[in-house]
């Protein structure tokens, strides 16, 4: 009779999930993982894989819990620009907030400590960042075509620009003590939209 789990494995991957955000993947030791999970290092195993598995799947439930947030602000009825200008202010504002600025974005971290040289961190980056792209370009061409948007702009161009800002936004607050940085460079973003 097979025995049943003593542990609440959602949990454990979401306790997991704090974990890598706020250490990363390289400072996060099987160790740390047993401890801050609470649970055995076979248990973990055979739950979850090794500590790359455990992590690929506490950043799909990141994926999972912040899309929809994305969606739900971008695709909005009404006036789109608002919404544009306000996702990018919250990620300025997120980026220069004291208490979270130091863990950053799960994508943004993983961009830049694995994407690198693992194919399938980089994969999910990759996936992470054409979702959002997609959501900040139809909500641009809805905003053109509503004429929020002036005619002579390019709502593709404009959403990976903002894109790109939104996650150098997020390597800035992690490192910037000065929380005009990414306020002032997110504002003067903003002005292209006009």
């Amino acid at each position: 009779m097979a025995r049943t789990k003593e542990f609440d494995p959602d949990a454990a991957l979401q306790s997991a999930l704090e974990l890598f955000w706020e250490r990363g993947y390289e400072a996060t030791s099987m160790a740390d993982l047993v401890e801050h999970l609470g649970i055995g290092r076979a248990s973990i195993y055979a739950t979850y894989g090794n500590k790359r598995d455990l992590y690929m799947k506490a950043l799909d439930r990141y994926g999972e819990a912040m899309n929809p947030l994305l969606t739900r602000e971008l695709s909005q009825p009404g006036p789109a620009l608002p919404a544009v200008r306000a996702v990018v202010r919250r990620f300025a504002e997120e980026a220069a907030d004291e208490a979270r600025r130091t863990i950053g974005c799960l994508v943004t971290n993983t961009a830049a400590e694995l994407a690198p040289h693992d194919t399938a961190a980089a994969r999910r980056v990759e996936l992470s960042w054409e979702h959002a792209e997609t959501l900040l370009h139809s909500a641009l061409v809805r905003a053109q075509a509503q004429g929020e948007l002036p005619e002579d702009r390019d709502p593709r161009a404009l959403a990976r620009m903002l894109l790109v800002l939104m996650q150098g936004l997020r390597v800035t607050g992690k490192a910037s003590s000065d929380p005009a940085r990414v306020r002032d460079a997110a504002e003067q973003a903003l002005t292209l939209l006009d």
